[in-house]
């Protein structure tokens, strides 16, 4: 969903060239800006190498849940799999901007009580410390999809579909606490060009990045 609406903004926006979407299933979506491959093994990346050449930002959006997981399961789709994909950008792009889409509570230390905040925390700072010219770790929490959007996980779907006057609500009551998919896209492509004062991107930070 959030992978979705980065996209939209991307192919909307005038500053981004062209766009390479790496999916497990394709996306059926033509563009003129858009390339698409279908990958299947995201535990290996290296047939990939030519294509990862000359990027300027890769937005990390790809994630599970861990409801149901052990860490052991869980580790290796949140830290193994993206790992996988940003040791061959670092080798071929240190130049580049790297966003990873974390989550609020991430835990930085990793030595946190809640398994999904230890593993998200050592993923973020495996990327913010591997070298790239500029890593961000995005932190969103609630997140209102627009344009359509939809998530492809039928039970998150069914959260979305019956508590999303929840979601409108807490953004009433906690405005800079929510975030839109139209927001989380273009903060971080006015991070890509413009930079920023932390690399830990939470709600707050996404929504004032968006409207530079």
């Amino acid at each position: 969903m959030v992978g979705k609406g980065v996209l939209l903004e991307c192919l909307d926006h005038p500053a981004v060239e062209s766009v390479l979407c790496i999916n497990r299933s394709t996306l059926g979506k033509a563009h003129s800006k858009l390339k698409e491959i279908l990958h299947s093994d995201f535990s290996d990346f290296s047939s990939l190498r030519d294509e990862l050449k000359g990027i300027d930002a890769a937005y990390l959006c790809m994630g599970v849940s861990s409801l149901g997981k052990s860490e052991e399961d869980y580790h290796i789709f949140t830290y193994d799999y993206t790992m996988s994909l940003v040791n061959i950008l670092y080798e071929h792009n240190p130049d580049m901007t790297c966003i990873y889409v974390s989550g609020v509570g991430t835990d930085s230390t990793e030595k946190g009580r809640v398994m999904w905040a230890r593993v998200k925390g050592k993923t973020e700072n495996a990327i913010l410390n591997k070298g790239f010219k500029q890593a961000f770790a995005f932190r969103p929490g609630a997140i209102i999809p627009l344009k359509g959007i939809r998530s492809r996980v039928n039970w998150y779907q069914f959260i979305y579909d019956y508590m999303m006057w929840l979601i409108y609500l807490l953004k009433k009551l906690k405005p800079k606490s929510v975030v839109d998919t139209t927001q989380v896209g273009l903060a971080m492509i006015n991070l890509t060009m413009k930079g920023y004062e932390t690399n830990h991107i939470e709600p707050e930070d996404i929504i004032k990045i968006s409207n530079r």
